[in-house]
Parts: structure tokens; sequence; C-alpha cells
């Protein structure tokens, strides 16, 4: 397996940044991409050792693209997560004023975190273009193809460019949370600050049947992180379940809530286990019963009773 990981470029991204924080980069190869599924093939075709994308942000919620990839195709796994606060350059072209911008680039997911500002800075008659990333839509500026893009300001000096406005951002303290995802294999040891992703299907459509599958958790407590439905593709209002829950496989009422699911679901898919990156631990007070310690009691009380020691 090739020592890199494999990411969302062009080179210039938020993808690309926050990669750079993991230590592990030292040691790997660091190869651009032009898109998510791009990134997710080469691990699974065993170009890649892993690659980093985005999955969610603070703005529009889950990155579908990536949930969907991670839904479909041979299984993957997340193994690290990193968060990312985001602010946007205006980046032009050397030269460049604000009276001379008739369209603007960037990724899709960018649309929503600088329309407001759009709207009281730029002229009204200005063409919004996505871009397969912020990078790429700088790449399109420094070619011609567009006046403006909506990307890092790190990035202005990779594609020569100037950044003629900073600190863009609708709203305060965004932020876009990336992962590590590679092949399956047995989950990192728990932190006690973790996080569990799986993606789950219902057997079939009834009244309360997502009540049901939340249950699973609700009744161990397990305390939910993201719920996103997904289309399954197979017909109007056929979905599956996205699910980010706080703990780790190894955690008895983890592990008993992933039993519970793989007993009332048509399928479950596990994508890992992995420490959160903002290593918050839970400090809620668990329902009556449903810490880990009082799963393990019972566990060893129901094998005594199993062979008569009562």
């Amino acid at each position: 397996m090739p020592a890199s990981y494999v990411y969302l470029g062009p080179e210039g991204t938020f993808t690309e940044v926050a990669l750079r924080t993991l230590p592990e980069t030292a040691t790997r190869e660091l190869v651009p991409v032009v898109s998510v599924p791009a990134a997710l093939d080469a691990v699974r075709n065993g170009e890649a050792e892993a690659a980093f994308v985005p999955i969610e942000n603070s703005v529009e919620g889950g990155i579908t693209t990536t949930l969907d990839e991670l839904v479909a195709g041979a299984p993957l796994m997340i193994y690290r997560e990193v968060l990312l606060s985001i602010t946007f350059a205006l980046l032009v072209r050397p030269g460049t004023e604000i009276t001379d911008i008739k369209t603007v680039t960037a990724h899709p997911a960018a649309q929503s975190q600088v329309r407001d500002w759009m709207k009281a800075n730029l002229p009204p008659d200005v063409v919004w273009e996505s871009a397969a990333s912020n990078a790429d839509g700088a790449r399109l500026v420094q070619e011609g193809r567009y006046d403006a893009a909506f990307a890092g300001e790190f990035a202005a000096s990779r594609y020569g460019l100037e950044a003629l406005e900073t600190g863009i951002h609708d709203a305060e303290n965004a932020q876009t949370r990336f992962v590590l995802v590679g092949r399956p294999a047995r989950p990192a040891a728990p932190t006690g600050a973790d996080k569990t992703s799986v993606v789950i299907w219902q057997r079939d459509d009834h009244p309360g049947g997502l009540r049901d599958l939340l249950d699973e958790f609700a009744v161990r407590g397990v305390n939910l992180m993201l719920l996103q439905s997904r289309p399954t593709g197979q017909g109007i209002g056929n979905y599956c379940f996205a699910i980010d829950a706080e703990g780790h496989i190894s955690d008895r009422r983890m592990a008993e809530t992933l039993m519970g699911l793989k007993r009332v679901c048509l399928e479950v898919r596990y994508l890992g286990s992995y420490p959160r990156a903002d290593a918050e631990k839970a400090v809620r007070t668990p329902l009556p019963g449903t810490s880990d310690e009082e799963f393990v009691t019972a566990s060893d009380w129901v094998a005594r009773c199993q062979d008569g020691r009562f």
C-alpha cells in the first residue's frame, strides 16, 4: 500500500490545510485529487493508504457527496476527524476592483457561507458558478475564466492572485469537519472522548419506524451527534440514515446498541469509532442503568445465573 494520503484538491484547499494538522502527514506523500469520489476510490483500489475529505459543516450540515460515497461501494472506515474554522477571502487577479466583478466561483458548500456578504458587497448582477473546490475556483480565476473566487486567503500566492477582501463569513464561528478514511481495520483504542459512525437501513416503512431505530440508542443512554437521511436510489421515500453517536464500539452500551440495530435493521454499515476532534468527554448524567459499569454488572449476573451461581 503506498504511504500516501489523497485529498480533495487542487493544492490550496481548506482540505489540505486541515490535513496538514495531522502529525502523521510528515511521513506521507500528500496527493491532491479532483473530487471526493476520486479520493475514496483511490483507497478502495489500493492506490492510497487513506483519503482526507470534508464530511460536515456547521452551516449546511452533512456534505452529501461524502456521505453518499461512504454509503455506497466497498466498505470504508473513518479513523480520524479534524475541525477547521472557515473564513473566506475574495481572490482576484491583480488590478481587479469590486466594480469589475461580474462572475464569482467557489465550491457549492461555500455559497451558503458567503451569500449575505455577496448581496451586501458585490454588484447586484454578479453571477455565481460552482467549482470542484475553492482552490480550483482560484485556479479558474488565474486562467481568466472568472473574475473572482471565494477561497482561503492562503491560496492567493499559489495562484498569483490578490485578496481583495478577507475574513468573509455569514455565520460566526463557522467550522468544517474533515475525516481520514481508510480500509476497514481494527478501530483504535478508546480515548474516553470518542465518536461512532454508522449508516442504517429500515426493514420496511411503517409509522414510528425511525423512532424504533432511534430507541436502540435512547434506551441505552447513547447520545446522537448527527442524524441525516440520504436517498437509497430505490424510489421516492426510500432513505437510509447516517448517524454519529457519542462513544466507542468497545464501550459496552455502544456495542449493545450496535447489536440491537443489527437485529432490527435491514442493513447496518459500521463506519468506525474514532477520537472526537474537540476531545470533549460526555458530561451529561447517563440514564439510570445505562452506564458501562451497569451493563457489565448485568452481563456478569446473567453469566452467573447460567452457571447456577446466584
